[in-house]
């Protein structure tokens, strides 16, 4: 039986979504993804002349806000280890100059980045797709990477605790993603496991738990009735 939360079987799947994925990630969140990235970015409060490490960094859906009170000083490294979604972002990287983009496709738990080198981590609806010895791992790596006093903003789909609400999300999740993936990518399967990966994951209590330890100090997060959650804080 497959592992869904192995690195090589998640880079795969993100390999085969990528041409279709920033259309069906909008579809999905009811064209909320773009709303949460912003509010989960403005979170830490970016300053000028900062390095902000995006995890997971996808095709580069987060930098539009990152990159709003970049200066000349400031520095951006986004790290994903999807041979498609890095060939996208690096598209997008072309459109976005003259800023400081680095971007590194890197497992995040065997990265180059080096020991607290960075002032702020983010990272837009990546959580779901590890599993909880994965999480904790993800915790370690962002502890090493962050500069005492640096912070961090971590954010993904959620399924809301609401009954009525939740019956008809996980309904969507089931039955109109997949089916939206097969007339995108004619491939029902590929889409599904954003809705297994979403089911399982519940929402970010469990992250919250494990981030919430003598290294960090966190806050969880909720928005729209829990539809999408995370935590911000910093590194202590």
């Amino acid at each position: 039986m497959k592992d869904i939360y192995e690195p090589e079987y998640v880079e795969i799947l993100f390999d085969r979504m990528s041409e279709s994925y920033s259309r069906m990630n909008n579809i999905t969140s009811f064209g909320f993804s773009e709303k949460w990235r912003k509010q989960c970015v403005s979170e830490v409060d970016i300053e000028k002349g900062k390095m902000v490490v995006d995890l997971m960094t996808g095709m580069g859906e987060c930098w539009k806000f990152i990159l709003k009170k970049a200066d000349s000083k400031s520095k951006l490294i986004g790290l994903d280890f999807s041979y498609e979604m890095v060939q996208r972002a690096e598209k997008y990287r072309a459109k976005l100059k003259p800023h400081t983009i680095e971007i590194l496709r890197e497992n995040v738990f065997g990265n180059s980045i080096k020991d607290e080198s960075a002032d702020y981590v983010v990272s837009g609806f990546g959580l779901k797709t590890f599993n909880d010895n994965q999480l904790r791992k993800l915790a370690f790596e962002i502890n090493r990477i962050l500069k005492p006093n640096g912070k961090i903003a971590l954010i993904d789909i959620s399924v809301p605790k609401n009954k009525v609400l939740r019956i008809f999300y996980l309904f969507y999740l089931k039955n109109v993603i997949p089916l939206l993936g097969k007339l995108f990518l004619g491939n029902p399967e590929t889409y599904k496991m954003l809705g297994i990966y979403t089911q399982n994951f519940k929402n970010s209590e469990e992250v919250f738990q494990i981030f919430n330890n003598p290294n960090f100090e966190v806050e969880y997060l909720s928005y729209f009735f829990g539809c999408a959650t995370g935590i911000k804080g910093r590194k202590i």
